[in-house]
């Protein structure tokens, strides 16, 4: 592969928050080019995401935006998660109990593992050595495969490629929420099109854990949340 000053990245990018914020910040920050977007169809309950992961990376000018159909996985998992149409009620922050909130209802088993390494494939196939996924160090809740631990683990197997290892990057993974929406501010990120809520209804339900999360981090940063909210929880 041919060295470049600026080389070229993929990114995952669900349309949510996080990853939005994270694909602006490599393709205006890091001045990686070009950029690959990737975004997974799992079954997820708010698949709605995928539209606003379109718009984003059309705004910031990825040269490639693939969605990849992985919906099969969702009726493989929907057992273990609530996060998956078929699987069991979207909960309630308020009514997860404090001893589930490391691994809450809304884990998806294994889902950074199985997308990141079709990533690191695709990646791999298109000569590009850097993978970007947009970790985060939630504030109210949180998963084991966005944690620092779990990156070094999984870039310590990619390492063992004989050839062109793929790395995994995640810039974020120190943050809270908060930083991040002033992060993606300051990047002109248009946060009205990004999609949080886990119920994927028609508006944010505003009482799920990732949309209590994400109220609260507009606050702290003293910004206004663009998406129209059924419940705000006070």
């Amino acid at each position: 592969m041919v060295e470049t000053s600026h080389p070229p990245a993929v990114v995952l990018l669900s349309g949510g928050m996080d990853s939005s914020v994270l694909l602006h910040h490599v393709a205006r920050e890091l001045h990686r080019a070009p950029v690959h977007a990737i975004s997974f169809d799992y079954g997820q309950r708010h698949r709605r995401e995928l539209e606003a992961a379109a718009w984003q990376a059309k705004a910031a000018g990825a040269a490639v935006h693939q969605i990849i159909d992985m919906s099969f996985l969702g009726s493989l998992i929907k057992g273990g998660t609530s996060l998956v149409a078929g699987g069991a009620e979207v909960p309630d922050l308020t009514a997860l109990s404090p001893t589930s909130l490391d691994q809450p209802p809304t884990y998806v088993p294994n889902r950074n593992m199985i997308l990141l390494a079709l990533a690191a494939a695709y990646a791999e196939a298109h000569s590009i050595r850097d993978v970007f996924y947009g970790a985060q160090a939630h504030d109210e809740y949180g998963y084991w495969d966005c944690t620092c631990d779990f990156l070094t683990r999984i870039n310590a197997t990619l390492a063992l490629n004989r050839r062109d290892a793929v790395t995994i990057h995640a810039p974020l993974i120190a943050k809270r929420k908060a930083e991040l929406v002033t992060t993606g501010c300051a990047l002109g990120v248009d946060f009205a099109h990004t999609w949080s809520c886990y119920r994927g209804g028609e508006m944010a339900c505003g009482t799920c854990p990732t949309c209590v999360e994400r109220l609260k981090a507009f606050a702290e940063a003293g910004a206004v949340d663009p998406l129209p909210y059924a419940r705000i929880r006070t």
